[in-house]
């Protein structure tokens, strides 16, 4: 079997829609969420949730890097923090945030924006994160998003379909 080779530039992002799937051999990333092995026929899927699959949301380098491009896509128009806040829940989990989920989000960007004040190589090193640039100027603000949509993409309201 040929050893996986990344591809570069825009075919990077068009296959990572792709997965290279081998009879008994699944992705291991996708495993973790439950993939069958295609060795039989299976009719259910189990529906888990590990610490596993919340290690593969956050640091997979798929998940930063589109947590990232989408915090970069928020800061291109000026808005509020709450509005922000909205679009990026509403983009992940294709509804509005409830009243307590926005309170959370909102400490959490506070949080985050402290810490990468405090620490700005921090929040240089995750923005190196794969190969999109961040086109935003502020660093800070687009670290601090970025960290608040990994949230988003970690929550109930997008691991589970209800």
């Amino acid at each position: 079997t040929p050893a996986f080779v990344q591809s570069k530039g825009a075919d990077l992002y068009r296959r990572s829609l792709y997965s290279t799937w081998k009879r008994t051999t699944p992705v291991p990333s996708m495993m973790t969420f439950d993939a069958t092995s295609r060795e039989a026929c299976t009719v259910r899927r189990p529906a888990t949730n590990t610490p596993l699959q919340a290690l593969v949301l956050l640091n997979d380098v798929q998940f930063v890097e589109g947590a990232r491009a989408l915090a970069d896509r928020l800061m291109q128009k000026p808005m509020s923090d709450e509005a922000r806040l909205r679009s990026a829940f509403l983009a992940l989990a294709g509804r509005a945030p409830d009243v307590n989920e926005m309170r959370i989000l909102d400490q959490a960007l506070q949080e985050q924006r402290a810490e990468f004040k405090r620490v700005p190589t921090d929040a240089e090193k995750l923005l190196k994160v794969g190969d999109a640039k961040v086109t935003s100027k502020d660093s800070i603000e687009v670290a601090a998003l970025t960290v608040v949509a990994q949230l988003i993409i970690n929550s109930d309201a997008v691991v589970w379909s209800r």
